[in-house]
């Protein structure tokens, strides 16, 4: 624990700020069935050591205890806590403990808090534009061996969710609680209204249908909480790229100028409301809920949770890609599962055991028919049960069709503070009259440059 200690020191100055901007909460829909996929036979084989000894005259050995941290609580923790209980159930040498962390800007603080005092858990969650940070300061461990050793099948995963994965040719984390920012909108007022039920798939469209779901005093087209989540989308969108393959600045460019130039316009007109407040998010999601607006943007991990509220809010929900400017685009988003660097060669092998266990098909269709997050697994996809739950409710499948026009997010080591940067300049280009898309972004990229040069 002393070298680990040692490694976080070293590059603490890198890691002091850490801003992540993610996403709400989702709920689970019907129960389906998990199978251990062959952890049982791993972890009893990993910890028997003596297996000619007599029952009745040697002690069962103790099982390897390890922790799992984990973010967001509800029913994305739910399904996450009963993942955990099935794998201890499924087998008897490993006991994994999990613990909700908050959000993954909470979790990352709290991580780099126990590197320091010597008790880093042996598994948690990382934020996927945060993998190569906490990667190449060596508090994560690689992955490739023990991948090419068991021949572990990394093809199955999908290629669009493998982006955040990879660190210097290495591999560091696996995808698991995965998605992509979504368009939802309330099809019951689309269709009042004379709209595409079907939802707007331009820009035009969208700022069109803005409008005319307008109602002063009563409702706006759409209540938005500015993330800079959904600003690399329309980023993406627009042509070009928030930070270059090689690190530098990409969203100093008319590429980066055009959304905020799209949301201000909108906003003045007066059809898109943006909150102030901290919880920017959740005023947006209670809008939506309570037919104070008519589209509301958030995660595919927001799914199931927003079927239940439109149900009891009396609508039918509906969800599209993000809509186009000159092509789709969309960051993927949410967190893969990585390991702790410098665990003894036991902690490894039950860490390596779990993980294994969790991001395995039956249990990525388990996560992913509970919450709404993407299946991680093109085996998941095309199996029996998802396919079934695609016909009898084909928003789940929305995310994953669009994950044709996904990529990675940055994954630069300054990129969380530079990201908090990007998303405080355009807040206050929407909120204050006065300061212009062009100034906003300039001053995001100036502050960014010095982050950079440091």
């Amino acid at each position: 624990m002393k070298k680990r200690t040692q490694s976080f020191k070293e590059i603490s100055a890198v890691m002091v700020v850490f801003v992540f901007l993610t996403l709400m909460n989702a709920c689970g829909p019907k129960e389906t069935t998990s199978t251990s996929n062959g952890a049982s036979t791993n972890a009893n084989n990993n910890a028997s050591s003596n297996t000619n000894a007599s029952p009745s005259t040697t002690a069962p050995k103790e099982k390897i205890v390890i922790n799992y941290w984990y973010s967001w609580g509800d029913k994305i923790g739910e399904t996450k806590e009963s993942l955990v209980k099935m794998f201890n159930e499924s087998q008897d040498a490993i006991e994994v403990k999990a613990a909700y962390q908050g959000t993954y800007d909470d979790q990352h603080a709290k991580v780099q808090a126990a590197f320091v005092a010597g008790n880093a858990p042996e598994v948690w969650e990382n934020e996927i534009a945060s993998v190569g940070v906490f990667a190449q300061a060596g508090l994560t461990q690689d992955l490739t061996p023990f991948v090419e050793r068991d021949q572990f099948d990394i093809k199955d995963f999908i290629p669009g969710l493998m982006g955040n994965s990879y660190v210097d040719g290495k591999l560091y984390a696996l995808p698991y609680f995965r998605s992509t920012p979504l368009l939802y909108y309330n099809k019951t007022l689309f269709k009042e209204k004379g709209l595409n039920p079907e939802g707007p798939k331009t820009w035009d469209e969208f700022a069109e249908f803005t409008r005319q779901l307008t109602e002063p005093g009563k409702r706006v087209g759409m209540t938005l909480a500015p993330s800079v989540w959904y600003y690399e989308a329309l980023v993406k969108e627009s042509g070009g790229e928030v930070m270059t393959p090689d690190g530098k600045i990409g969203f100093n460019s008319e590429a980066g100028i055009e959304p905020v130039r799209f949301w201000k316009m909108l906003k003045e007109e007066g059809v898109m409301k943006v909150p102030t407040t901290d919880d920017a998010g959740n005023v947006a999601r209670t809008d939506f809920e309570n037919g104070r607006s008519a589209m509301y943007f958030s995660s595919t991990a927001d799914l199931t949770k927003l079927l239940e509220l439109a149900k009891g809010a009396g609508f039918e929900l509906g969800a599209t890609f993000m809509p186009k400017n000159k092509t789709y685009g969309v960051p993927t988003g949410g967190a893969n599962i990585v390991m702790t660097a410098g665990l003894t060669p036991e902690k490894q092998e039950a860490a390596w055991t779990f993980i294994k266990w969790i991001t395995s098909k039956d249990q990525t269709i388990y996560q992913s028919t509970h919450t709404g997050y993407l299946p991680s697994r093109i085996s998941a996809v095309e199996s029996p049960e998802m396919q079934a739950v695609y016909k009898e409710q084909p928003l789940f499948k929305v995310a994953v069709d669009q994950l044709e026009y996904a990529g990675p997010r940055p994954m630069m080591k300054q990129y969380p503070e530079i990201a908090k940067i990007l998303q405080d300049e355009i807040g206050r280009a929407l909120i204050d009259s006065k300061t212009t898309p062009e100034a906003a972004i300039q001053a995001a990229a100036q502050k960014a440059e010095k982050i950079l040069s440091k």
